[in-house]
């Protein structure tokens, strides 16, 4: 069986797109920030006949057209559009990749006469392309090479054995080259694919470099080129039709409860947990609501995801009634099986759940955990990070300085007696003291510039009061004040 393979351009598809979004009529661009300035990244139709092309400054751009819509382009979605029209050429060959960041190349070697012959299989693909909205090139050759230079000069078939015919005449810009080597091609006078078969290969590759003779031999076929489809992501979903609308909360999570089962045991074959879940909720109106949940850690357990899901399904508007439930993990990490009765990872369910709870409810953002840091100054020996996305740390342990509880800035005592204080005043209350522990000596870490600890090293003491307060107080005895400051405050 020959080879076959179609090659899909769309030379509009960030611009179309975003028009699906949002319609717009007239000359229209997507936008994109660069060297200080905005440039043209991607063209309408009404735009190209303007007489603006990708790449122009924004400012110049307005001035050839006035009329000029523009939007800022979004990479990213562009990027997924590709991925589920690469998933969408399936249809067409088993095996489909993308080719650069506007097409795709699929390998359709003993498809056509399914479509009635390779002719009809394009009109096919440029048709859909059209109704949805995007357009589209596609050409059919027996080369990766021809197929992607056909697509991109006017689409159609190639022949088997009939390369060099139809790639001859078209400019040497088609083999895929950079512009730079082309156009300096084209200054030596070697302007078609069928000038460089006329000249020796030896000067070329000497002064152009292999790339060129290797993108020939690709195109015509000499030289052999994969077609490497990516592997399919995993999707993690699950759905449930129902014969008869529901509304109740308790009929919701039933069916919830039973998504969850199915969705877990998903994971489970595939080593995974969840970090987020999603639930879709359609009406039999058509509209849908969705509620989100975020989870502080991966995990599996339908029980422990269903009551996160309780307080948001309780506050949905079922409408005239419930009758689709679609389940999906948005966002997965792999997860280990564990052994069954583990204290440790009880507890560590337990927090989790916690934080899961609490960050639904505030945002995983507003929850934070403390994690040590490699300082002895007080205020710089731990750090506070959102408990979502940081592991914990334990704190060192063995022989290390007793902390407080609760630290705050350093703040005066007054009517002071003693060294260590007997007798003194904070916060307009008045404390004696019962036992006193110290004195440990802190030194500034000099790599730091720190504006509280300029006045040099810092004399500690745990102090317990008659009051019950046991307070952590410090004074700087080198600079020869008697000034007294309280820091902290122990259990």
């Amino acid at each position: 069986m020959a080879r076959r393979l179609l090659s899909i351009w769309f030379p509009r598809l960030a611009s179309d797109v975003s028009l699906r979004i949002r319609p717009l009529d007239g000359p229209f661009a997507l936008t994109l920030r660069a060297s200080n300035a905005e440039h043209l990244h991607c063209l309408n139709k009404a735009a190209t006949a303007a007489g603006l092309h990708p790449g122009m400054p924004l400012a110049d751009a307005r001035a050839v057209c006035p009329a000029l819509s523009t939007r800022p382009a979004d990479l990213i979605r562009e990027g997924r559009a590709l991925e589920g029209l690469r998933r969408w050429a399936s249809r067409y060959g088993p095996h489909a990749a993308k080719d650069g960041t506007d097409g795709l190349v699929v390998d359709v070697s003993g498809v056509p006469h399914l479509f009635g012959g390779e002719a009809e299989l394009l009109a096919d693909l440029e048709a859909r392309c059209e109704r949805t909205g995007v357009g589209a090139k596609s050409a059919i050759a027996e080369t990766r090479g021809g197929a992607w230079a056909l697509a991109r000069h006017g689409g159609g078939v190639i022949p088997e054995g009939g390369l060099l015919a139809r790639l001859g005449p078209m400019p040497v810009s088609a083999l895929r080259i950079e512009p730079a080597v082309a156009e300096a091609l084209t200054r030596l006078g070697l302007n078609r694919i069928v000038d460089l078969t006329n000249v020796p290969r030896a000067p070329l590759a000497r002064r152009f470099g292999a790339d060129l003779l290797l993108r020939l031999d690709q195109a015509l076929g000499t030289q052999v080129e994969p077609v490497a489809a990516g592997s399919e992501a995993p999707h993690f979903g699950v759905r449930m039709t129902l014969p008869d609308p529901i509304g109740l909360t308790a009929d919701v999570m039933g069916v919830l409860d039973r998504l969850l089962v199915r969705l877990c045991d998903r994971l489970a074959s595939a080593r995974m947990g969840a970090r987020a879940v999603r639930l879709e909720l359609q009406r039999v109106d058509r509209s849908a609501a969705v509620v989100d949940v975020g989870l502080a850690r991966a995990m599996r357990d339908p029980a422990r995801i269903s009551a996160l899901f309780l307080k948001g399904v309780d506050e949905v508007d079922s409408g005239f009634g419930i009758d689709g439930l679609r389940l999906t993990a948005t966002m997965t990490e792999p997860l280990a099986p564990e052994q069954i009765g583990n204290t440790e990872a009880r507890a560590g369910d337990e927090l989790s759940d916690l934080i899961s709870r609490i960050g639904n409810r505030l945002g995983f953002d507003a929850v934070q955990r403390f994690q040590p840091a490699s300082s002895r100054i007080p205020e710089r020996s731990f750090v506070t990070v959102p408990a979502v996305s940081a592991p914990p740390v334990p704190f060192p342990q063995g022989r290390r300085p007793r902390r407080p509880i609760t630290l705050f800035p350093a703040e005066p005592l007054t009517q002071v007696s003693g060294n260590p204080p007997a007798r003194f005043s904070w916060r307009r209350m008045g404390f004696t003291t019962l036992r006193a522990h110290g004195p440990e000596r802190i030194t500034p870490e000099w790599w730091c510039d720190d504006p509280a600890w300029r006045s040099g090293v810092r004399d500690y003491w745990r102090v317990e009061t008659s009051e019950g307060p046991r307070l952590w107080l410090f004074r700087t005895p080198q600079s020869g004040s008697r000034d007294w400051y309280a820091q902290g405050v122990f259990l």
